[in-house]
């Protein structure tokens, strides 16, 4: 009969064996990071990495062009990571989420720029240490929902799309990157207000906003997924009303003039938190959308944002909803 083996007669087992177990549970997550973004810098991105790791089987990779957040998407939703964490601000967001679209790879989000609009959306903290905080907890309390993502010209969009004085904001606030990160939205307030002095006072681009039966006139368009339109700071501003991540259909508002007397009244309504900016007589809003068409109505191209990134000029903008499309996690 053979002598039962005492602990010390058993084979040790080395400390890297014992902590295999808990790293093969670690959920595989892809950050990708946009290192130009307002808020991103080389040590932050080693700090939360390394933060990560502890709950996390993390690889990061940094973008170098527009459009390769969404290269990297489809080809970690093909490699079976269980989570790809956008780490840069509502463009980066918007291209991850048009390489993860359809996939069962959920999103999650890291705040890198001015606005981070979609993070707050989701719930995350703005702040990146809380919002880091935020994710580790994630990895006891997992669990990926499906959300809506809406389409302009076959481009989608996770919270908000606009043709008209809002574009043009974009386009010239983009352009000047420092200002952009240093002054934040009292940048976006001063270029809001200069550009609607000198070029919608003169001669605004007119269009045609149709959905079903119902037409409308207007100078400026905002189509949203969800709410808030954006963030003033902390403040969330108002737009259009009645979409939500998951509601299945689109919001717009249409603005169908632009003048000297309109302006100041419809700026105090949207950054006042009892007053609505669909209350202005010239403002209409339509919810419960699900297509959306926007022409030009006096043949000049209309400028067009998607996410708060400007794409360029278009003489129609088809809008759809896709329900459900996408899966996050936050």
């Amino acid at each position: 009969m053979t002598a039962p083996t005492q602990a010390h007669d058993r084979p040790r087992t080395s400390l890297l064996e014992e902590l295999e177990p808990a790293a093969a549970s670690k959920r595989r997550m892809l950050i990708i990071v946009n290192p130009y973004a307002a808020t991103v810098s080389e040590r932050l991105r080693h700090l939360v990495v390394y933060a990560l790791q502890g709950r996390f089987d993390v690889d990061a990779v940094d973008t170098e062009a527009p459009g390769h957040a969404t290269v990297l998407c489809r080809e970690a939703a093909h490699e079976g990571y269980d989570v790809v964490v956008a780490f840069g601000g509502d463009g980066t967001i918007n291209e991850a989420a048009n390489g993860l679209l359809g996939s069962n790879t959920p999103l999650c989000c890291l705040p890198g720029g001015t606005t981070n609009v979609y993070v707050r959306m989701l719930g995350i903290p703005a702040e990146l240490v809380d919002a880091t905080e935020h994710l580790l907890a994630m990895a006891d309390d997992w669990h990926p929902r499906k959300v809506d993502v809406g389409v302009v010209n076959g481009r989608c969009f996770t919270f908000s799309s606009g043709l008209g004085l809002d574009a043009i904001v974009v386009q010239r606030v983009d352009s000047r990157p420092q200002l952009k990160a240093r002054l934040g939205p009292y940048f976006f307030t001063w270029v809001a207000v200069t550009t609607f002095a000198r070029r919608y006072l003169l001669r605004p681009s007119r269009m045609r906003v149709s959905s079903g039966e119902s037409h409308l006139e207007g100078v400026t368009t905002i189509v949203q997924n969800g709410s808030p339109f954006t963030y003033f700071r902390n403040r969330p501003i108002e737009v259009a009303e009645g979409a939500t991540l998951q509601s299945g259909s689109l919001a717009c508002a249409v603005l169908h003039r632009a003048t000297v007397l309109d302006m100041p009244l419809l700026g105090w309504r949207a950054f006042s938190p009892r007053a609505r900016l669909l209350r202005h007589g010239q403002v209409t809003g339509v919810n419960g959308i699900t297509e959306l068409r926007v022409q030009t109505s006096d043949g000049r191209a209309l400028p067009l944002q998607v996410d708060g990134d400007y794409v360029g000029e278009v003489d129609e903008a088809r809008y759809s909803i896709l329900p459900a499309a996408l899966t996050v996690v936050s």
